[in-house]
């Protein structure tokens, strides 16, 4: 009997401990989209940088939208691309089909990054709505394969972020329990090609050569 009331002593105590909860008030839930009403499923959102606009994936539907803050249930959302078939076509955003895409991430101009799940391919939406390939193209098989970015190959359940002080896209494999990096290029991380950044490096190298150079 001591020992059955020593055992629960013991449960009751490591149950105490393990359940522990810190409530801090302060903080509101509202309901800004119904996607019922709206007749969209919403699985992931993101806001787009330099824009007043919420990007919103329906992945059941394949399709991604944009909706405008202030957000509330009289929202109206636009098709932003993705023609509700699912398939693997890029081009233009009305044309463009995805397969059930897991997740997205989005740069500082607005370029839209997409873990396309079962299409095993990594997909781009820049910002005039144009969709291309940039991981994955070559293949529409799973796995783990790395180089050449339309030679990869990836799971079929993986996420991608992105990264901006390194320029890289981060894609989370779950499926092969890895974390793969994609290089991206310049123009996708730097804002404008004569930016002050750019310019201002461009001048120092100017300057440096120019002082070392042998007739200076």
């Amino acid at each position: 009997m001591a020992s059955y009331l020593y055992l629960l002593a013991v449960f009751l105590l490591f149950n105490t401990v393990s359940s522990k909860l810190i409530l801090e008030d302060g903080y509101e839930v509202t309901t800004v989209i119904e996607g019922h009403k709206l007749k969209i499923n919403p699985h992931a959102v993101l806001p787009r940088p330099g824009s007043s606009d919420l990007i919103v994936l329906d992945s059941s539907s394949s399709v991604f939208y944009s909706i405008s803050f202030p957000l509330s249930n009289e929202s109206v959302p636009e098709r932003l691309s993705g023609d509700g078939v699912a398939g693997h076509s890029d081009g233009e955003a009305g044309g463009a089909r995805f397969n059930k895409p897991k997740s997205f991430a989005v740069d500082a101009k607005g370029n839209i990054y997409v873990a396309d799940k079962n299409n095993h391919a990594i997909r781009k939406i820049d910002a005039s709505g144009k969709v291309t390939t940039i991981a994955g193209g070559n293949s529409n098989k799973t796995g783990h394969h790395d180089g050449p970015a339309q030679d990869a190959t990836f799971s079929d359940d993986f996420e991608v972020v992105f990264v901006p002080e390194r320029c890289v896209l981060l894609v989370s494999d779950h499926g092969s329990q890895l974390v793969r990096l994609i290089n991206l290029k310049a123009e996708d991380c730097v804002m404008g090609s004569h930016s002050g950044e750019v310019a201002g490096v461009n001048c120092v190298i100017c300057i440096l050569l120019f002082v070392n150079s042998p007739d200076s």
